[in-house]
């Protein structure tokens, strides 16, 4: 599947604009005066949120997008206009005399103690300046998908109407719906609820069968043309007209772990789109989402999936990830403020010492990245009868390890280029080795990062085990 495509989409969202703020630190102690903890900040930080973050989630994927919504002439509108410039957002917003709506959340080791919600209901005048500007950026915009992104925040007063209009225009129109009350969707081509909405729209679901016939019931009703039901971990259910027949798909979460699952929907339905608006058909569609989906959640607070996380999953050849792929991703780990973390080695008989040492190493960063000698370059290390196993054996085992996230080889006796090329936060080796010692460690200090060294298990090395093999 070839995600690059993606960068021809060109979506529209429309919806409730919200500026997500957060507080992270660090608990060691419960407060004197009450049964609280007590947190000791560390730094702040921004981000998009409501439709805005589904905005940035489709820049990220590379698409075009343009983003409608009301804000206010406050601090937090300041900051929306400029994470969206500094995202290639298009905006255009209404200004309200109301504040801009925003959250602030209280984090500590990624887990959230406490929210903080700052919102009003939007005026008549606020509606109507969107309604007309809506009328405009239809008919002026290269979009041929629209996403309705309903937070009931009070943007979207009138979504019947916002769906009729976009239909002359022959949009394609998703909605993220809120509420029991599903009605006001009809006219729609899909709608995106997670399990508990759809279930109370539709009275309660029994079990699996009676999910699929309300699901049936709901399209006829809507006039839709789908239905995609997020589940959590039980993945999604996609329910779609078919030639006049109604067919089910159900797809397994991707998740590896969750650590927030805040702002999913809004991914999913943000690569939905994107998806469908540069020609993948429904079903990769909601494939693409569901990797995406399970991307974030592994993510603090609102985040954004990124085509190297989705490729992953798409090629065949993964595991063999190319030198340009593994830039792209270190580029865009730094921009989300995750570590990346490199070592290498030949790995010729891996055996529990290796695994230790790459179980310690991705300890030290979120993203380990594994540099292996090729063949080649094996045999000018270690002598002409070596490696034991060859190069794709040696990549297959080494990312079949949990610990590790991507593997790469490269021709050179060491990984100085590769070093040099990729970047990374930080540097592992052996603790055989000092930092003066170590391939690389000086052009990784320069750039900003760090050296570290990892004990190692005496006794066990890919030589020894050689030797006694060839001696039994």
């Amino acid at each position: 599947m070839n995600l690059d495509l993606l960068k021809k989409a060109n979506v529209l969202v429309i919806g409730d604009i919200i500026l997500d703020k957060y507080i992270h630190g660090n608990v060691d102690r419960v407060s004197p005066e009450a049964p609280v903890p007590i947190l000791r900040p560390e730094f702040e930080e921004r981000r998009l949120g409501g439709a805005a973050n589904v905005a940035s989630n489709i820049s990220a994927l590379g698409s075009k997008v343009w983003l409608q919504g009301v804000v206010g002439k406050d601090e937090a509108a300041k900051e929306i206009r400029s994470l969206i410039k500094e995202r290639n957002i298009k905006g255009f917003f209404i200004t309200s005399k109301f504040p801009t709506i925003s959250k602030l959340r209280i984090l500590a080791s990624r887990q959230q103690l406490l929210r903080i919600d700052s919102e009003e209901k939007f005026s008549e005048e606020d509606w109507t300046n969107t309604r007309n500007l809506f009328s405009k950026l239809i008919s002026t915009t290269k979009a041929s998908v629209l996403i309705l992104s309903d937070y009931e925040k009070g943007t979207l007063r009138d979504i019947p109407l916002l769906i009729k209009q976009a239909n002359k225009k022959n949009l394609y129109t998703l909605v993220d719906p809120k509420g029991n009350n599903f009605s006001k969707y009809k006219g729609a081509n899909i709608i995106t609820p997670n399990y508990l909405e759809f279930s109370n729209a539709v009275g309660g679901v029994s079990g699996e069968s009676d999910l699929t016939l309300k699901a049936k019931n709901l399209i006829a009703d809507l006039k839709l043309d789908a239905l995609l039901i997020t589940r959590g971990a039980e993945g999604m259910t996609l329910i779609e007209k078919q030639e006049g027949k109604i067919k089910r798909s159900d797809f397994s979460t991707q998740a590896q772990e969750v650590f927030d699952v805040s702002g999913a929907g809004d991914t999913v339905i943000a690569s939905l789109a994107a998806s469908i608006a540069c020609g993948f058909n429904l079903n990769d569609s909601v494939k693409i989402s569901n990797i995406a989906a399970g991307v974030v959640v592994g993510k603090s607070g609102t985040a954004t999936p990124r085509i190297s996380e989705l490729e992953h999953f798409f090629k065949a050849d993964s595991i063999f990830s190319t030198k340009t792929q593994l830039k792209r991703l270190c580029k865009e780990a730094r921009e989300d403020s995750l570590k990346v973390v490199f070592t290498n080695g030949c790995f010729d008989v891996l055996h529990a010492g290796h695994v230790s040492y790459l179980e310690a190493a991705k300890e030290l960063g979120d993203k380990l990245i594994v540099g292996i000698n090729n063949d080649s370059s094996v045999r000018k290390l270690k002598g002409k009868d070596r490696p034991i196993n060859p190069l794709e054996e040696r990549m297959k085992l080494i990312q079949a390890l949990k610990c590790v996230d991507h593997v790469v080889s490269f021709s050179e006796e060491t990984p100085l280029k590769l070093i040099e090329f990729l970047k990374p936060n930080i540097l592992v080796k052996g603790a055989d080795y000092s930092t003066e010692e170590i391939v690389g460690a000086s052009s990784v200090i320069r750039d900003g990062g760090e050296v570290k060294t990892i004990p190692l298990i005496k006794g066990l090395s890919s030589s020894d085990k050689i030797k006694k093999i060839k001696q039994s």
